[in-house]
Formats: C-alpha cells, sequence, structure tokens
C-alpha cells in the first residue's frame, strides 16, 4: 500500500478533502450532477446565491452549496425568480428557528401556487378552444372531400 499526501491524492481524484473530511467538488462536477451549465452556475454565483470555495482559480463547492443549489433548481421549477429564491435562503440561521424564513416561503408558495392555477385555467381554456377548432376544420375537410369523391365517380 502506497501513502500519498493530501495534495496527491487531490490531484488524482475529482473532489478535494475539505476540512473535517467533508468533500469538495468542482465545478465540473456540480454542473454535470445537477444538469445545469458552467455558465449558470457562475450566473449563480455572481448574483450571491452560491459561494463556492476558492483554490486558485478553481471553484470547489461544499454540502451548503450543492444544497443551496437544489433549493435554487426547485425554486426555478415551480416558478419562483432568483430574487424570491435569494431571500428566501438569505433567511436561514442554521442556529436559529428560522420561523421568519419558513413564513416567507409560505407566503411566497401560496401567491406562487394561485398563479400557476390561474396559468393552468388559462392552458385548459386554449386547448378546448384548439381542439374545438380542429374539429371544425377537420370537419370541413370531410364535407369538402366527398364532393370532390362523387365528381370522380
Amino acid at each position: 500500500m502506497k501513502l500519498v499526501s493530501p495534495g496527491e491524492a487531490a490531484a488524482n481524484t475529482n473532489t478535494l478533502p475539505a476540512e473535517a473530511g467533508e468533500e469538495l467538488a468542482r465545478i465540473g462536477e456540480m454542473a454535470k450532477k445537477y444538469g445545469v451549465t458552467l455558465r449558470t452556475l457562475r450566473f449563480y454565483e455572481d448574483k450571491g446565491l452560491l459561494n463556492p470555495q476558492r483554490d486558485g482559480s478553481t471553484r470547489l463547492y461544499t454540502r451548503r452549496d450543492r444544497a443551496r443549489l437544489k433549493l435554487i433548481l426547485l425554486g426555478r421549477k415551480v416558478g419562483f425568480s432568483l430574487r424570491d429564491v435569494k431571500q428566501m435562503m438569505d433567511l436561514y440561521d442554521p442556529t436559529g428557528s428560522n420561523t421568519k424564513q419558513l413564513r416567507l416561503a409560505l407566503d411566497k408558495s401560496e401567491k406562487q401556487l394561485a398563479r400557476l392555477q390561474k396559468q393552468r385555467a388559462l392552458i385548459e381554456d386554449a386547448i378546448n378552444e384548439l381542439s374545438a377548432s380542429m374539429t371544425t376544420v377537420r370537419q370541413m375537410l370531410i364535407e369538402r372531400a366527398a364532393p370532390q369523391a362523387s365528381a370522380a365517380g
């Protein structure tokens, strides 16, 4: 068994050991694991949503960054703005009860749910109207094809 220094081990792997044994992920690993682009991760960092550690020019993401990215992606999936997501995440206090954060999240979620339900109703109306129009067009095609068939016979 060959003993290697932490630096050599880090050079031979895609993750680097952090203090207290936490594994750090490089930007490429994060992008691949969460299905986002490198540009997206840099953008989230520029907006203050993520704060990776730096080793020279290398971005190293902690477990906290991974949890925050999951929340960002969930928030975006359900239609929250990045500003909303940031407001909710910035209220997190690891030593507190986070009541204010939870209230804000619930308030924003209720408003977003109402918006999504309204959008769904509008989409259902549009689908019904389009389906009815398609039925009318099909019927018109059948009626116009019938005289041609009898004239050809």
